[in-house]
């Protein structure tokens, strides 16, 4: 993550680490300040958070991982244990979605 953002992790309340900040629009018209990528090992899953959205056509090569949404319209991955997935498609996933989002600007 620090390689797709060029940026150290920094603590996002209690249980989350983000990389890289930039402010998100909602419908409403405020902003939120949050992570551009970040992941929480949660008890269930690591919870990957990809703020720039999920290429299905990677995550489909990921191998055992699950997807949801987010709060924010992106994407969670959700990965049981780290072995189970090919880490140059993560390491990709990682960097496709930072540069999607990014382009947004």
């Amino acid at each position: 993550m620090t390689k797709a953002t060029k940026t150290k992790p920094v603590m996002w309340g209690p249980a989350i680490v983000g990389f890289g900040a930039r402010d998100f629009h909602g419908a409403s018209g405020g902003s939120t300040r949050w992570f551009e990528v970040g992941f929480s090992p949660r008890k269930a899953a690591l919870s990957l958070y990809l703020m720039g959205g999920k290429d299905k056509s990677l995550l489909a090569k990921l191998v055992k991982a699950k997807t949801g949404g987010t709060s924010m319209g992106a994407g969670c991955v959700y990965i049981k244990r780290l072995e189970d997935v090919d880490k140059p498609t993560l390491q990709k996933l990682i960097d496709t979605s930072v540069k999607q989002l990014r382009a947004k600007k």
